[in-house]
């Protein structure tokens, strides 16, 4: 009887390829982190941090407890380096003030606004997948998986640092996210629960978040 064949090496069913949460193996790969400057989260994350060139879901139960502040110090390094920070369609203008008080220098801070979530998207994929950003920080309300697969390839492409915001109502849905996190208040710290995380471990904690941006 001949050898069978690695299943490595079997092609992966087209059905299989479009259900979310199915990863192949080279997707499993280990993955390149910058730290969230929070030890105790870098444990539950795959590679010790924020992944580099996947996307982050991050959902608030509800908004300005910290959800910005919560990658506060991956991005100030990132400014520290002279990469730019750009925030597309954030639901209130950046406060120049606290984004200066958060260690992020004003000319490394870009703001991108549109009018519709479509465009957002649009925006946000375009930055990513030019590279030019050290992150990039989207706040939308699509439900759909496809535009947060675009968001995901590009990210690959670019190698950055790709975030984006979505409301609590998304998580009915499934997300094509490499990581999802839920946010949610606690008494004098931020709640962090690691919902899907690819190669990681998974678990919750609590973070003295200050909430500066």
């Amino acid at each position: 009887m001949p050898p069978q064949s690695p299943i490595s090496r079997l092609p992966l069913p087209q059905s299989l390829q479009q259900i979310p949460g199915v990863w192949r193996a080279h997707e499993l790969a280990p993955v390149k982190a910058r730290s969230t400057g929070h030890e105790a989260l870098d444990a539950l994350l795959p590679g010790g941090g924020w992944p580099i060139g996947a996307l982050t879901e991050l959902i608030p139960l509800i908004e300005g407890i910290g959800e910005v502040a919560v990658l506060q110090a991956a991005l100030k390094r990132l400014c520290d380096e002279k990469r730019h920070i750009v925030f597309v369609h954030p639901p209130y203008i950046p406060y120049a003030p606290a984004l200066l008080s958060a260690g992020l220098p004003l000319p490394r801070v870009l703001w991108i606004d549109a009018a519709h979530d479509e465009d957002a998207h649009w925006a946000a994929e375009q930055t990513l997948r030019e590279g030019a950003a050290g992150a990039v920080l989207l706040w939308s309300h699509a439900v759909a998986d496809r535009p947060l697969r675009r968001l995901q390839l590009a990210a690959e492409a670019g190698r950055s640092l790709a975030f984006i915001y979505r409301p609590t109502v998304t998580l009915h849905h499934s997300s094509p996210a490499a990581l999802r996190i839920l946010l949610r208040p606690a008494a004098g710290a931020l709640g962090v629960e690691v919902l899907k995380a690819r190669g990681g471990c998974g678990g919750a904690v609590l973070l003295p978040v200050h909430a500066h941006v």
